[in-house]
This record gives C-alpha cells, structure tokens and sequence, in this order.
C-alpha cells in the first residue's frame, strides 16, 4: 500500500455541551434562593437586565400556573374582581375628605378641647423629633421595623455578664474567658483543661478550679464535658445528686437499653424509687446552651402550591415568590446602538449582552415549564395521597415520571431536588412521593415503603403494654393487610424510625404504666 498525502470529506454526529447549555442544567437543580443570587450577579454583569417587582411579578407570572379547575370559576373570579361599578375613586377628592372630616366631628380640638392650646404649641417640636427619628417619615420613607428589634443574648454574652460577679481574680477572669470560647453550641466545653493551662502557662489545678466555679453559673448544666457531668452538675443544684443518684448517672448506657433491672441493683433502689429517679432525670436538660442558640431557623419557601379545585380536580401552579422575573430592556439597548458604531467595541458588548439576557430569560422560561409539568405528573400520580392521606401513597420512581412527561430520567432529578410543594397534607419535598414498590400479598397493587413505615409506626403506637407487638407479629399483620413484607425488613424499618425492640418496648411500657397508677 502506497503512503500518500489526500483529503477525505467526513459527515459525523456528536453531542456538544456548550456552557449556555451547562449553565440552563444548572439553573434547573437551584432552589430559590440560590436562583435569586445567580440573577443579582447577573443583573450586575448585565446593563439590559431588569428584575420586575414583585406586584408586577406575580400578576405576570399567574400566567404560566397550570389550573385545573373549571374555565366558569375563572370568569366568577374574574366578575367579582373588576364588576364592583359603585366604587368610583375618581369622585374622592381632598374637598370631599374635609366635609367628611366635619361631619364625623373628628379633630383633635373637639378631641382633646381642654389641652388643645399646649399640644399646638408643641406641634412642631413633636414633628421635628419624629422626623429625627429612624424612618420618621423626613425623607418620605417607611420606617423599617427590623431597626426596632431587640437583638438576642447569645450563650457567650449571659456567661461574660455572670462572670464578673463570680470571679473577682483578673486572671481568674482570663483562664474563664478561654473557657468559654471552647463551649459548643449545647454548652459542653471541647476543649481539656490540660491544653487550656498549656496555653496559658497556668497549673491544671488553678483551671480545674475556675471550671469548677464556671459550672454553677446559669444555666445550669453548662462546662460540662460529658452528658453524665452535665446532669450531675443540675442534679447537684436541685439537691438530688445522692449515692443512688450518682450511681444510675454512671451507668447511662444502661438507662439507654432500658434495663431496668440491673439499674436496680447498681442504685440499691426498688422499682418505685426507680421510676422517681427517672421522672427527675426527664425533667433535666441535656443541652442546656440550646435555649441561648442564634441561628434563626429559615421557613422552607414552598416552590408549587396545590389546593383542592371545586369540581375534584386539583389546582397546581407555581409559587409567584420563588419565581424572579427578569426582563431585556430593549429600549435601553436601542438608544445606546443608535449612538455606537457598529463595528466598535462597545457595539460588540451590547451585542453581548443582548444574547445573554435572552438566553437568561429563555432558560428561566423553560425552568418554570419544566417544574409545573413534573409537578404536574407528581399530583396526577399521588392523588390517592392527596385526598386520603399517607396510606394510599403510591410507589413511583423517576422513570415512571420521565416517561409521562417525555424527559430525562436525570432532568427529573434534578427537578425534585430541594423542590417543595405545598398540599393540603402538608409541605413536602418532591423527593418524598419517589419511594421503593413493596409487593402485594395478594397479588394486587403494590404498596409505597413510605405507606408501609407509617403503618408500622402506627400499629406500634397503639400497642397495649401487656400485647406488645414483636417483629413477626407485625409482618403477620401486614400480610393480612395485603403487603408481603419479611421480618428482617420489618426490623430494619423500626431501627431506621428509632423504634426500640419489643423487648425495650415492654419494660418501658410496663414501667409507665406502674407509674401512672401509683
């Protein structure tokens, strides 16, 4: 075969993803709040982006909700809206306000006659105080009430106000000061006092004996280092912490299993005094720095709302608060192209940013639409769940709703991830109706694992003390109720709901009992 030099003209097909695209599969997974982040830098980088307000916002947006209720209801809603023809706002004027002023006989000399004089003398020095004032109105701006709320102590500032009437020392005070910023969060102090008294060059005996002082300050419980030493430091402050005391706060581990018998033993107590020591034990606090915790809890900002329509169906649309609308300001870049050339450099970032904005606008078009169709889906398919309740939810997975909508498995993913969606069962994450298929007994439909646990859970919490349920017990159960289910799964779903077994159940039930007679 001869070596030489030619040319070949080759026709193939690839898949490409460009960083436009990248980027829009991106946008799909973002909740809310990243997605808002995204569009602010965006909204910087971007001189023809604008963000709509939100009034504008959401009637804008209302119109890409999916309704399913009747075409009637919207025309009701939309005569009760605008067919009120006795209101006429036009005919309120600042004449009309005064004659009503005088016929309600509303001002404040007929008010107020007797101090009448004094308060007008002071009117404009209350004005002039007011407008000083945060937010008083002088620049015609609303006050912010957030400007008027009282900050919350945290657990260092309620320890670094109680340490100055504890310890008088100057350097009693400092080895207290590193003291407290080795507590976590519950209040438990991390860090040894033999690292501590390193550090500052102290003996470990002089920084046991602050830690020993730091731990009667309120509340009580805190610089403990173990959850033992921390109930004993509260047991001691109510006066408690006996031998037999001591004794079942050694042995914890004990108390975790539930066994109560060799609890007895250890303290030298019988049951009655048994079941005393551990009412006091539950009214003590195992992280007592938690009542003083900072970090406010964030509400979760349902993604689709759900309500019942009058005719049965369901009415799904998408929460107008988590949906940022953005918008290219054509007009802006048409007066700026009309005083740029075309072929300079500032054209050529206009153009730039045109594109950009389109695309943005496009993907966000299309993020919505993608969410309100697997939405969608997710309630044609669950809405046994929506009107019964956890027991008729259905097992689904990702492909039987990518098939639906005729999308991607991973598209789908991608969708349910850090979604919500508000029903009238409650707020639920899209990832809560995607549960495993268990088989029918009977050959029937199958049932949802999440329907499965629940009924387990239940049967538990109705059980007698004396008809305690075991694991075989409750796959019988089961089994006549239609699910197919072997013991080893049972058990591995009461271990995953933190239900004890029936054993730890029936000493605990037991003891409650006994104690609620006596």
């Amino acid at each position: 075969m001869a070596l030489a030099a030619s040319l070949f003209l080759r026709q193939n097909q690839s898949l490409v993803m460009t960083p436009q695209l990248m980027q829009s599969i991106q946008l799909l997974q973002m909740t809310h709040v990243e997605l808002n982040q995204f569009i602010e830098q965006e909204v910087e980088r971007n001189p023809l982006l604008e963000v709509v307000s939100g009034d504008e916002g959401a009637r804008d947006t209302g119109r890409d909700a999916e309704d399913y209720s009747t075409p009637s209801e919207d025309r009701a809603h939309a005569e009760t809206a605008g067919g009120d023809e006795g209101f006429q706002p036009d005919l309120y004027d600042s004449a009309s306000a005064g004659s009503v002023s005088e016929t309600l006989d509303g001002g404040l000399d007929n008010m107020f006659p007797d101090d009448a004089g004094p308060r007008a003398a002071d009117a404009p020095e209350l004005a002039d105080q007011w407008k000083s004032m945060p937010g008083g109105g002088g620049d015609g701006e609303g006050y912010d009430l957030d400007d008027f709320v009282a900050s919350r102590k945290t657990l260092r500032d309620v320890l670094h106000e109680q340490i100055p009437f504890l310890l008088s020392d100057p350097i009693d005070r400092l080895i207290a000061q590193h003291l407290v910023d080795q507590l976590d969060e519950a209040g438990y102090l991390q860090g040894s006092t033999t690292e501590t008294a390193v550090r500052l060059g102290k003996p470990v005996a002089e920084v046991d004996r602050v830690l020993y002082r730091l731990q009667e300050l309120d509340p009580p419980g805190v610089f403990a280092r173990s959850l033992s030493e921390c109930l004993a430091i509260q047991l001691r402050a109510r006066d408690r912490y006996d031998p037999a005391m001591a004794a079942l706060i050694d042995n914890l581990e004990l108390l975790a299993r539930r066994d109560f018998a060799t609890l007895k033993k250890l303290c030298g107590v019988n049951e009655e005094d048994l079941l005393d020591m551990l009412a006091e034990i539950r009214k003590l606090d195992p992280k007592p720095g938690t009542r003083y915790e900072t970090s406010a809890s964030e509400a979760v900002v349902p993604d689709i709302l759900v309500r019942a329509a009058p005719d049965g169906t369901w009415h799904i649309e998408l929460n107008a608060d988590t949906l940022p609308r953005v918008l290219v300001n054509r007009d802006y870049y048409a007066s700026v192209s009309s005083r740029t050339r075309r072929d300079s450099e500032d054209q050529g970032f206009l153009n730039e940013c045109l594109q950009t904005a389109n695309w943005l606008t496009r993907s966000l078009d299309q993020r919505a639409r993608t969410i309100m169709k697997v939405a969608a889906e997710i309630v044609r398919q669950q809405d046994a769940f929506l009107m019964h309740g956890v027991d008729h939810l259905r097992p689904l997975n990702l492909k039987t709703v990518a098939e639906a909508i005729k999308m991607h498995e991973s598209t789908v993913s991608r969708v349910t991830s850090n979604k919500f969606m508000l029903t009238p069962r409650g707020l639920f994450e899209l990832k809560y109706f995607f549960t495993v298929s268990i088989s029918s007994a009977e050959g029937g439909d199958s049932h949802s694992a999440e329907s499965v646990r629940h009924r387990i859970r239940t049967m538990i919490a109705q059980e007698q003390p004396e008809a305690v349920l075991s694991d075989d017990d409750i796959v019988d159960i089961l089994r006549k109720g239609g699910v197919d289910l072997a013991r080893r799964t049972v058990a591995k779903y009461r271990e995953a709901m933190n239900i004890p077994s029936s054993v730890q159940r029936r000493r605990e039930k037991r003891a409650l009992a006994k104690a609620a007679a006596s």
